[in-house]
Parts: C-alpha cells; structure tokens; sequence
C-alpha cells in the first residue's frame, strides 16, 4: 500500500527530529545532566547518529529521504516519482513537528525552567551565529548541495514501490552509517553559521510547534525561517542538475 512509504518516512523523520532535537535540549536547557557539556561536538555527533537511526528504520520501506530537500532533488534528477513527492513531503513535516513535540514533552522540566528564549528556540529550529541573510542563505544552499550530491552518486539494492523495483535513491541508499558520516561532518564543517538545517522540514515543522507553545515572551522568528526552507531546497536542486550533467551526459567523471 502506498500509505507505507509515507509512514515510514513519518516515523523515520519522528525519530530523526526527536534525537536530534533532544541533544540540543540536553546540553541547552536548565538543570539538565548534560548542562554545558562541549555543546557542538554533541551536536554535531547526536545530530549523525539521529540520521542513522531515522535511515535504518525506513530505509526498506520507503528509501528514507527523511528531508523535502532530498526528495526534491532526486525528483529533478529522475530517480525518484514526481507522484509521490507531496506525502513524502506532508509526511516529513508532520514527522519533524511530532519529534519535536515529544522532545518538549521530555524536557518540559527543564523548559519552564530556562528563561532564555533564544536557547529554548534552538531546541527547535536553527538560527544564524551572525544575521546576514545573504550569506546565511548560502550556508544553508552549500551544506544541502554537498548532502544531496552525495546522496546521488551513491546507489544500493532496489526496492519495491507501488508495485516496481525502482532503484533505490534516497538516504537510505547509504546504508544508514556512510550518510550519518556525511551528516555528521557537514555540521562540524559548515555548520557553524546558521545550525545547518540542511531539511526544511527538519526546521519548520519544529519551529511550528515552538510558535504553539504556551511561552509569553516565545519568538518563532518568521523573518528568518525563510532561509533553512528555501536555500536547502534550492541547493538540492542544484547538486540534481550539476549530477545530472557529470553522470548521465557522459562527464568523465561518470
């Protein structure tokens, strides 16, 4: 049935955020354990492994894009089928916005605790170290076209959707631990201006959910949430076209 693959990349992109999501909270929020521990090498590494649980569970199922950005992108490169392309996006942002939810719910201790609206809103949704939307925009753009392009020069076993063996393009065509690599090092690398979102719905459905909560002083920061939707996209569309030229026109470097 075609609601599986959606489930499954619900549930791999639930996953994904409430790990993800839940570093952050431990080394932000007040009171917690891990209060103040080298915060960006956890982040950065919890944030790779989170990738590597989300991967493993819906890989069989649906290819575990777990990211618009991703799906988008191997749709303009072909190998992926335009039909399916709005639940697995629907399905991404309800994930991410569960994960997000049940993350709260586990800290919410210690959210009533910190007063600091910028760190609670780090818990959620990224933000730029410096606020230059130009460049915060191509940090953004950069870090999704390294993980998309990577993601297309690497194949796996096929699998079966709607009915065809269609090749198996998406995160989980990784193997779940070479893309938690590619996750992780992304993050340490590029990082550090903006939080790498690299997945709009890693971003926004998150930051839906901040924007309900019962905070009075909370700001989702709108101005912003622009960029980590946008630039991702537009960056997977780009390693899609620059792929297509290298491999499928005859570059010597297919």
């Amino acid at each position: 049935m075609m609601i599986d693959y959606y489930i499954a990349e619900f549930i791999g992109t639930f996953f994904l955020l409430l790990l993800g999501a839940g570093v952050v909270a431990n080394v932000t929020l007040k009171n917690t354990i891990a209060e103040g521990q080298s915060p960006w090498v956890l982040i950065t590494s919890a944030w790779g492994f989170a990738v590597f649980v989300g991967v493993f569970i819906s890989d069989q199922f649906s290819g575990a894009h777990l990211n618009p950005a991703v799906t988008l992108g191997l749709s303009v490169a072909g190998k992926f089928s335009w039909t399916l392309v709005p639940g697995y996006l629907i399905a991404q942002v309800l994930g991410a916005m569960l994960g997000g939810w049940v993350c709260y719910l586990t800290y919410i201790d210690h959210y009533r605790l910190t007063e600091n609206e910028i760190v609670v809103r780090s818990t959620f949704c990224t933000g730029p170290a410096i606020r230059n939307f130009k460049n915060n925009f191509f940090s953004e753009f950069l870090g999704t076209f390294v993980l998309v392009f990577g993601v297309l020069f690497i194949a796996a076993p096929n699998i079966e959707i709607e009915g065809m063996i269609v090749e198996n393009y998406g995160l989980g065509a990784l193997q779940a631990l070479p893309v938690a690599i590619l996750v992780w090092v992304i993050g340490i690398a590029l990082g550090g201006t903006t939080g790498y979102a690299i997945n709009p719905a890693r971003d926004f459905g998150p930051r839906l959910i901040y924007q309900m909560l019962p905070r009075k002083n909370k700001d989702a920061d709108w101005s912003y949430a622009w960029i980590p939707v946008l630039a991702p996209i537009a960056g997977a569309l780009l390693a899609a076209a620059v792929w297509h030229g290298v491999y499928i026109a005859g570059s010597p470097l297919s």
